[in-house]
This record gives structure tokens, C-alpha cells and sequence, in this order.
């Protein structure tokens, strides 16, 4: 998917016209009405100028009646083209907030359905440019361009063929300024767009360097790389203010040419015209009204033209709209279901669905207890093709035993608890959850049964309890206490200003790395789920702290099988397994004690001599 605002056109007009007609469907009754209003007001513009004609020649004639009923009629003209236009501006408002507010809300859903790879490769300031730039210019374009346009070319044919209703030889003239006009405004606007276009593909990556050092700005203080950061903002901005100036040179020109080329032909026809009734060739009327004309018969020519750019680039926003919206959606093809089968159980179903009270629904109608034995058969993986990550891994783990990984950067630790969570699908060999494959359990029943701690924590505008609440939404207050009583959080969320109710602002700004890092943990807790995935959880707390962490998770575990990527090689002594990993191969397994008895790859990392990721 291409995000960037750098297409000046859309690739496929087409097709993108047909989609965004489709959504302009649901307002269509609306955008009637704009059309009607539109169409109706460009005519009386038309029909006011033209009332010039009779007007001029009663007052010449000395036709009082005439000249006073050509002006009533001319008041009520310009009232109905009035009105007119506020009914379809106040109309079309309202059908573009819906239209893009139809698109929103397609595109957050759909985006919601992408596999966490489209997440990996695409940047996130690409995927919020889709709401902010993309939506916005669309939502511009249907709030100005629509009815504009039908306004613009109505007025354009109309005055046209008023201007040689009116006087033929005058209107020669007349058509060839435009011409000429017409012809500049163009190539102006072609190089106008290029530059414009480009200047949005440098605005976005100056934003996107501008909110990277921002977020940063205590790395950026803690190195004293100030000076570097200024250097890099000062040569993207550079490069912002040359393709902004070209593109302004080229725009700024139009508008000042526009009108001496106007004057220039209103002068030309003004003499030729004044001839012209001199010799008795035209009446006055005529030449009042075709004045007027003339003044405004360059405006809807280029109000087109202009329109035109503004609306490809508003077509060229809609197709990366709808480019996003044509990714793959993940897949999920399982059909075994988790069910909490608990009270509502009878005799066998009961049993099976084991303490906690949740099973494995097969589309057989089986029913199996929710245990937590999770095994790698052979297991090959790369996120690239010819890239494994993982090579023929073979491992499993029991109910509640607690299995360690434990190796450099790069080996394939964080690797195995993505493919347990389907956030990718093994390229060979199996994974099995309770005797199952995976990939034949719905997607969403998997995780639901699993319980997740990230390194890098992610928190959500609202409350404390709002943010332990998201591992189980429907979780009480005391379940949410309790949570935190396990992960060792209740105590310093009791000191904070509104305990449970403090407002989280800005990613957790407001609290430390540990005390976020504690929130994620509860949060795992309040789930309540049958395996545990603790991406080195507790990398972001002090050794206290990670004390208080293992004593309240030990509860939290027992019973639990629970996969720990170790930081730390404390956290692992009391794991049943420790697996070290070396370019996507377990090169050593084993108790704490027997890996240190061996002298290896653990021995080594343990006592210092190697470098632990």
C-alpha cells in the first residue's frame, strides 16, 4: 500500500470514481438536491446578466413600465439564485460529512481485520496521513467541488453561447483571450500540481521527523545530539521551502495574469463594441450586457481548470483510502470455538471443561478442557521468503510448566510467541494448543485463552481501571483490584491522586516505565487466561520491584503454562525449561542448574561472557 501524498494523480480513475460513487450512493437523494440548487443558481446568474439587456434598452427607450418590470424580474432572479445556493451548501455539508464519515468508519474497521504484518511494514504516521490528509481532502473536495464544479460548467457553456446570442464578431475576440487564458492557466497548473505534490511528500516526512524527535526528545537531550537533530529538521524544511516556492511561483502567477488578460479583452470588446452601436450595428443593451458577460467569462473556464487539479488530488487521497481498505484481511479458517461452558454445563460437558471452566468446542461437537499444552512440531518460519527465522524447532510445554527463552537479538525468541498467538502462520511443520493445530482454532478463541505481557507497554486514554479493564471488559471493580493485587500494582495505584480512577495521559506520560509495565501485567492478570506469554516483562522495573512482580506472579502462574523471554537470567532459575536459542535453533535445553552443570551457551551468557539481547 502506498501512502504517501506524493500522487499527484490517482492510478486508476476509474475504478476510483466507481467506489467513491458508491459511497456518495447513500447520500444520493442529497447530492440531488445539491445539483438541483446548483444548477438552478448557475442559471439565474446567467438569466440576472442577461436581464442587463432589456433593462437598458426600456430605460433608453424611455419605457418606465419596462424598465421597472425588468428590474423586479432581475431582484427576483438573484433571490432565487440566492437562496438556491444556500439550500445547496447547507445540503451538501451534511451529505459530505456523511460520505466521509461512511469512509472513517470502513477504513477503521477494515483495519482492524489486517494481520499485525501490514502493521510491521507500514509506518503509523502512513496509516493516521489515511485519516488526517487523505479523508480530509476528500471530505474538501466534496464540500467545495461538487456543486461547484456543476455550477462552474454550467456557467461556462451558458455564457459561451450567451456572449454570440448577444453580438457574434465581439465574442471572436472574446473566445480567442480565453483561449489563451485557458491554455496558460493549464500549464501553470500542471507544474503548480508537480510541485505541490511534492511538497507533500517532504511535509509528511518532515512531520514524521518532527513527532520522531519530539517522542525522543530525552534520548535526543541524554546523547546532546541536538545539533544533529536541528541539522536534519533544517535540511528537510530547506527542501519544504524550494518545492513550496516553485509551487507558488507557478500558482501565484495565474491569478494576476487571469486579470490583465481579463481587462485586457474587456478593453478590446469595449472599443469594438462602442463602434459597433456607434454605426447602429448592436443597441446599448446588448453591449451592457455583453460587458458584463465578459468580465465573468474567464472565471468559469478556470474555475473548471482549477477544480479539476484539486479534484484529482482529492481522487488520488481516495484511492490510497481505498488501497488501504483492499488489503488482505487476516485469515482465519478455524472452527474450534472456546466456550465457558461453567454452570450452564450438564453431566459430561461439565467435565471436560475442566476448573476453569472453558473448552475447546470441535465442529464435531466434542468438547475438550482448556489445559495449556502447547508443542512445536518441526516448526520452520521466516517473515521474508528464504529468510528463516526459525528452523525445524521442535519444543513443548506442559500444563503449568514455565518455559524460559533465552539468547541474543535476532535468534527467534519473540518469533515463537507470535506464532502461538497466530500474529503469523508457521510456513512448515505444526504447532499444536491441547492436541490441536492452531490454524484450526478461530483466531479469536485462540487469543482469548492466552494472556500476553509486552516489553514495550501499551496504554490507553482513560483510567487506571479503564486500562486493567482491557485484558477483560466486563471485569469488575474487585476483579480489577484483585488483578492488581497480583501483579503487585495495587500499592502505588492507591497513592496515586484519583487511585483507580487517575487518568492515564499519553501513552502512561504520567507514570514510570515500571508502574505501566505493572499495569500491563495486571491487565494480563484480570484475564484470567490458560497460557502466559511475558515478553521480558519485567525488563522495565528496578530488581525490587521484579521482586514484588515474581512473588505476585507465582499466584498468577500456578497452574498456567507460561512462556518467559528472560532479560534477565534471574527471572528464569525456577523455570521447568530453559531454551537457548541461536539463529532461530535450540542449541541448549534445560533446568537453571543442569545448563550451568553443562558449561555452555548458558553457562556462558550467565556468567557474563556473552552478551544477552
Amino acid at each position: 500500500m502506498t501512502t504517501k501524498s506524493g500522487s499527484a494523480k490517482p492510478r486508476n480513475l476509474g475504478a476510483v470514481v466507481r467506489r467513491l460513487l458508491d459511497y456518495m450512493g447513500a447520500a444520493r437523494v442529497m447530492l440531488l438536491v445539491v445539483g438541483v440548487l446548483a444548477s438552478v443558481c448557475a442559471v439565474c446568474q446567467l438569466a440576472g446578466t442577461y436581464m442587463i439587456k432589456p433593462v437598458v434598452n426600456c430605460l433608453t427607450a424611455g419605457d418606465v413600465g419596462g424598465f421597472w418590470a425588468g428590474v423586479a424580474l432581475a431582484a427576483v432572479i438573484y433571490v432565487a439564485g440566492a437562496a438556491s445556493a444556500l439550500g445547496y451548501t447547507q445540503t451538501m455539508v451534511r451529505a459530505a460529512q456523511r460520505v466521509v464519515s461512511d469512509i472513517r468508519r470502513d477504513l477503521f474497521a477494515h483495519l482492524q481485520t489486517l494481520p499485525v504484518s501490514f502493521f510491521d511494514r507500514t509506518r503509523t504516521g502512513d496509516v493516521m496521513s489515511l485519516f488526517t490528509n487523505d479523508v480530509d481532502t476528500v471530505a474538501e473536495a466534496l464540500n467545495n467541488s461538487f456543486a461547484n464544479v456543476i455550477q462552474a460548467a454550467i456557467q461556462a457553456v451558458g455564457t459561451l453561447a450567451l456572449l454570440f446570442v448577444l453580438d457574434w464578431r465581439l465574442s471572436v475576440v472574446t473566445v480567442a483571450c480565453d483561449v489563451a487564458l485557458i491554455a496558460y492557466v493549464r500549464v501553470a497548473g500542471r507544474k503548480s500540481s508537480r510541485f505541490f505534490s511534492k511538497m507533500q511528500g517532504t511535509l509528511g516526512e518532515l512531520d514524521g521527523y518532527i513527532q520522531e524527535m519530539c517522542a525522543g526528545q530525552k534520548v535526543v537531550a541524554a546523547y546532546t545530539h541536538e545539533r544533529e537533530s536541528l541539522a536534519g529538521f533544517r535540511e528537510r524544511n530547506e527542501r519544504l521551502r524550494k518545492q513550496g516556492t516553485a509551487a507558488q511561483t507557478y500558482a501565484a502567477t495565474m491569478v494576476p495574469i487571469t486579470v490583465a488578460m481579463t481587462y485586457t479583452n474587456y478593453a478590446i470588446v469595449a472599443v469594438m463594441g462602442s463602434l459597433l452601436a456607434a454605426a447602429g450595428l448592436t443597441d446599448m443593451g446588448s453591449l451592457a450586457s455583453y460587458l458584463v458577460f465578459v468580465r465573468q467569462a474567464a472565471m468559469p473556464f478556470n474555475q473548471v481548470t482549477q477544480l479539476g487539479n484539486f479534484l484529482l488530488g482529492a481522487l488520488a487521497g481516495a484511492e490510497r483510502i481505498f488501497s488501504a481498505m483492499d488489503e488482505r484481511s487476516e485469515v482465519d479458517e478455524g472452527k474450534v470455538e472456546l466456550v465457558h461452558l461453567g454452570q450452564d454445563a450438564q453431566g459430561p460437558e461439565r467435565a471436560a471443561a475442566g476448573a476453569s471452566g472453558w473448552g475447546w468446542r470441535l465442529p464435531d461437537g466434542e468438547v475438550r478442557p482448556l489445559a495449556g499444552d502447547v508443542r512445536f512440531h518441526d516448526v520452520t518460519f521466516g517473515y521474508e521468503p528464504g529468510h528463516d527465522v526459525l528452523a525445524n524447532l521442535s519444543l513443548f510445554a506442559k500444563p503449568g510448566q514455565k518455559i524460559a527463552f533465552v539468547g541474543s537479538t535476532g535468534a527467534g525468541k519473540t518469533t515463537i510467541t507470535n506464532l502461538i498467538n497466530r500474529f503469523y502462520e508457521v510456513g512448515a511443520g505444526q504447532i499444536t494448543y491441547d492436541g490441536i493445530d492452531v490454524r484450526d482454532i478461530g483466531k479469536r478463541s485462540l487469543r482469548h485463552s492466552l494472556g500476553i505481557v509486552l516489553q514495550d507497554t501499551h496504554l490507553f486514554s482513560g483510567t487506571v481501571a479503564d486500562n486493567i479493564r482491557f485484558g477483560k471488559l466486563d471485569a469488575t471493580d474487585e476483579e480489577v483490584r484483585a488483578a492488581a493485587r497480583t501483579a503487585n500494582a495495587d500499592g502505588f495505584i492507591s497513592r496515586l491522586p484519583q487511585g483507580y480512577d487517575t487518568l492515564v495521559t499519553a501513552d502512561g506520560a504520567n507514570l514510570s516505565a515500571g508502574q505501566r509495565q505493572l499495569l500491563a501485567i495486571a491487565r494480563a492478570a484480570v484475564a484470567n487466561p490458560a497460557v502466559l506469554i511475558l515478553d521480558e516483562a519485567t525488563s522495565s522495573v528496578d530488581t525490587r520491584t521484579e521482586a514484588l512482580i515474581e512473588r505476585g506472579m507465582d499466584a498468577l502462574m500456578a497452574g498456567r503454562t507460561v512462556f518467559v523471554i528472560a532479560h534477565r537470567l534471574s527471572t528464569v532459575r525456577n523455570a521447568n525449561a530453559i531454551m537457548v536459542l541461536e539463529n532461530g535453533r535450540i542449541v541448549e535445553r534445560g533446568t537453571h542448574e543442569e545448563l550451568l552443570a553443562s558449561h555452555g551457551e548458558y553457562w556462558q551468557l550467565y556468567h557474563g561472557m556473552r552478551e544477552l539481547s
